[in-house]
């Protein structure tokens, strides 16, 4: 070995893990370095560190596991849930290791990626109209477990939700800035888990940190000021008027989900921020060629709105941006647009550089 004694070193965790579940959080928190953040300083919360690759994780397992504590969930009972991909990927990594069946109801919109995802990890995906939006594969997913008796996850409705993101994303928020600075944290929305469980230890113990939430420029839904409508247990009713097909999956379903409406009912947040899907693109090209971040149209779309936020933010302000996923599940999105899969002419004119070494 050589002695040089400036490479990098690992020790290990310290402990051994009994099956990948246990391995769910405590992603890092990772500075931005390369992109101007306009004096400020900007960290993002890397959620691609969780075994299946997103936030969604966290939420995963804690639905099965608390339905398995109150006995709502059965040994070898079938789950049934309406996803747009994320949860999906989680409960399925989920279900594979304690060994429930699991359908995953999807509209057609969503990346094949997602689908084949899940699949690989043992789930059965319903393909639903895009036409129906998101309350379709919503209604289809409840329709199944009405009609087979399975056990329906609820992510838009579910106390388990909100629930872990208090427990484990805002402690893990409040271990890392221990002692030190955060005066934003700008997030997104899908359900609203993120949100009303940073809400919940946010406002209480660090209430100095200003909460940043943003949804897409063109289906803002809460923006709009319009209510969703629900029926008696929380669910809705019907597709939100102010819904635009957007860009940015996994965020902004078709209507606010009742979990989302316990941030809004409590004024979780401080600002509500749109952002347009192709500024979000442009983020998360940005933090993969000038950080080395990779991250999904979601994650980029937060990062392009804590730019927003540096912006106008005092000299000196520490924002911190949730990064729900990673890249790898917008292949076949307009994430990758002009990205080729061959040779472009400069890549071509190094190859030729090298006459004696052709491999045309």
């Amino acid at each position: 070995m050589s002695e040089n004694t400036s490479i990098r070193t690992t020790a290990g965790r310290g402990r051994l893990y009994s099956n990948v579940l246990d391995t769910i959080g405590d992603t890092p928190i990772i500075r931005i370095n390369t992109i101007p953040t306009h004096g400020a300083t900007i960290y993002v919360k890397a959620e691609a560190f969780n075994p299946a690759g997103s936030i969604k994780d966290r939420l995963a397992v804690n639905i099965i596991e608390a339905a398995e504590r109150s006995g709502a969930l059965k040994p070898g009972q079938t789950v049934v849930e309406a996803t747009s991909g994320n949860t999906g990927i989680g409960l399925a990594m989920v279900c594979a290791q304690k060994g429930y069946p699991l359908v995953v109801t999807m509209a057609d919109s969503f990346s094949v990626e997602r689908r084949r995802l899940m699949r690989m990890l043992g789930a059965k995906v319903i393909l639903t109209p895009r036409a129906l939006k998101g309350f379709g594969m919503y209604q289809k997913a409840v329709a199944l477990s009405k009609a087979h008796g399975w056990f329906l996850a609820s992510q838009f409705e579910t106390e388990a939700n909100a629930d872990i993101h208090e427990a484990t994303t805002a402690r893990e928020i409040m271990a890392d800035f221990d002692g030190s600075r955060l005066d934003y944290v700008v997030t997104g929305y899908g359900t609203g888990g993120t949100v009303s469980g940073l809400g919940r230890v946010l406002r209480k113990e660090r209430p100095e940190t200003k909460i940043i939430l943003t949804e897409p420029a063109n289906a803002q839904l809460i923006g709009s000021g319009h209510a969703q409508e629900r029926d008696t247990t929380n669910a809705p009713t019907a597709s939100h008027p102010a819904f635009e097909p957007h860009p940015i999956q996994g965020w902004t379903p078709d209507f606010i989900p009742a979990v989302l409406q316990e941030a809004i009912d409590n004024a979780y947040y401080d600002d509500l921020i749109p952002i347009a899907g192709a500024d979000g693109i442009q983020g998360a090209k940005d933090l993969a060629q000038k950080e080395g971040i990779f991250t999904g149209i979601s994650g980029g779309s937060t990062f392009a709105v804590a730019l927003k936020v540096a912006e106008t933010a005092p000299e000196g302000s520490v924002i911190l941006c949730m990064l729900p996923d990673t890249g790898e599940r917008y292949l076949s999105t307009p994430l990758f647009d002009g990205i080729a899969e061959d040779m472009d002419a400069s890549e071509v004119e190094i190859s030729k550089s090298t006459p004696d070494a052709q491999m045309d």
